[in-house]
């Protein structure tokens, strides 16, 4: 009479719970998930609460970025003593630190001693494995799983981030009005310690050819991504993208308790409100890129920088929060299904032994943005409202999709010269010229240059997975 879970989910989700590890992880990712979420309103709630009169909005960005920019840092020096670990051991790491470090703050605010200085900095060493602990995350199950299935499983993580987005500010909220952040931020904590316990026990075949992050291909952490990076024009171009996106974006962290408690002169029932709508938007969003399956790269991510942009437009109407509380909501869904495209494409065209030290290289550089756009709000918040700021970051990332839309014409255009060229030569050319011509549309050596919009996340690889660069 009742359909069985796998029967209900998403055909393209099924196969994934076939894979013990996945089916045995996910609760514990959503649980910290659920953590991150409620955190989302405490980091900049105990802030506030923490901040010298006048300086809340400083504070408020030091404490963001303090809890992800030094894992930047992290992935950058610590690589010599993290690249020979496996993934499984990354994952582990980062959020055994966590779950110590972020459960001192409630600790020290017990006592009594916990300052603006001392909350900075139990934040920001937090987060020194954390550029690790994402790419292993994403890497853990990349050699477990068909090229098909990455999208699949990317898109899954991303709806339980965006599910949980939508319940922990909204928990952190209702909490809030009875107990202090520094308590939330501990359960926090505590989501962390169960992560790293489950993930520690949970056992993992060895897939073949494949041995962690060790090895020739991996050996050189996230500076050996960089360089790998550079072999791969589409992915380069994407990162960067995906960088200035993040960096419109970051103000926003800053600028929206503000907003709330100045512009609407409400508390941190509503910031959870905001938080759980954009959430609620982003399970959605992350949802539909699962199902829909084929997509164009460069049209997709360009559209959902713009359109994100557009929907923070209405934060400009700072009287009431109806208008703004929609557009974040919309922007939720525009964003959602960014993440689980973005990765997908790095997994399918990344070298299977280069994975990892790639996805700690793209989590050192996107790590920066989010903060350093976050710290760039607080200077600003001491010249512009609120609203004023919330507005421009959607202003600023219209116009980055404006800039990516032109250099990403100009470049196709310009390639689809070159191949005109190359595969017609002149009439006197040598046999080697068209030898050479024949080369480019055959696709020889791997060289084939994708993204150029017209192909899809899920075809096949053309660079070859098991190339060196």
């Amino acid at each position: 009479m009742f359909s069985s879970p796998r029967r209900v989910l998403p055909e393209s989700w099924r196969p994934l719970f076939a894979v013990r590890p996945f089916r045995r992880l996910l609760p514990v990712f959503a649980l910290s998930d659920l953590g991150d979420g409620m955190s989302a309103v405490a980091v900049a709630w105990l802030a506030l609460s923490l901040a010298p009169d006048g300086r809340e909005g400083a504070l408020v960005g030091i404490s963001v970025a303090a809890y992800t920019l030094p894992g930047a840092f992290g992935a950058l020096a610590l690589g010599r003593w993290l690249r020979p670990l496996p993934a499984q051991r990354l994952l582990v790491a980062d959020a055994a630190l966590r779950a110590l470090l972020l459960g001192a703050i409630p600790i020290a605010y017990l006592a009594g001693v916990l300052g603006p200085t001392g909350y900075v900095l139990l934040l920001g060493a937090s987060s020194l494995f954390h550029a690790w602990g994402r790419a292993g995350k994403y890497a853990l199950f990349a050699p477990l799983l068909d090229d098909g299935q990455r999208l699949a499983a990317n898109s899954l993580l991303s709806a339980s981030l965006s599910s949980a987005t939508v319940l922990g500010p909204a928990l952190a909220g209702l909490l809030a009005g009875t107990v202090s952040p520094a308590w939330i931020i501990g359960l926090d904590a505590v989501t962390f310690a169960v992560l790293a316990v489950q993930a520690g026990r949970v056992a993992l075949p060895a897939p073949p050819g494949v041995t962690g992050t060790t090895g020739p291909a991996g050996a050189g952490g996230a500076r050996q991504g960089l360089r790998v990076l550079r072999h791969y024009p589409e992915l380069l171009g994407l990162l960067v993208l995906t960088w200035l996106f993040n960096l419109a974006y970051g103000p926003v962290e800053v600028a929206l308790p503000l907003f709330v408690v100045h512009s609407l002169d409400d508390g941190a029932g509503l910031l959870g409100v905001y938080w759980a709508a954009f959430g609620l938007g982003s399970v959605v969003g992350a949802l539909g890129a699962g199902a829909a399956g084929r997509l164009p790269l460069w049209p997709t991510v360009i559209a959902i920088v713009a359109g994100h942009g557009i929907a923070l437009l209405p934060f400009a109407a700072a009287h009431t929060a109806v208008p703004s509380l929609i557009g974040f909501a919309a922007a939720g869904v525009v964003y959602g299904p960014y993440s689980a495209l973005s990765l997908a494409l790095f997994q399918n065209r990344t070298p299977s032994g280069s994975l990892t030290t790639v996805l700690a290289a793209r989590s050192a550089v996107l790590i920066t943005a989010a903060p350093l756009g976050a710290a760039l709000g607080a200077l600003l918040l001491n010249r512009v409202a609120a609203p004023v700021l919330l507005s421009g970051c959607g202003l600023a990332m219209i116009l980055t999709a404006a800039l990516a839309a032109v250099v990403h014409g100009c470049h196709a255009l310009r390639r689809r010269r070159r191949d005109i060229t190359l595969a017609d030569p002149a009439p006197g050319a040598t046999s080697a010229d068209r030898g050479r011509a024949g080369d480019v549309r055959g696709g020889v050596n791997g060289d084939v240059v994708v993204g150029d919009g017209e192909g899809d996340l899920n075809g096949p690889d053309h660079n070859g997975r098991d190339a060196q660069p």
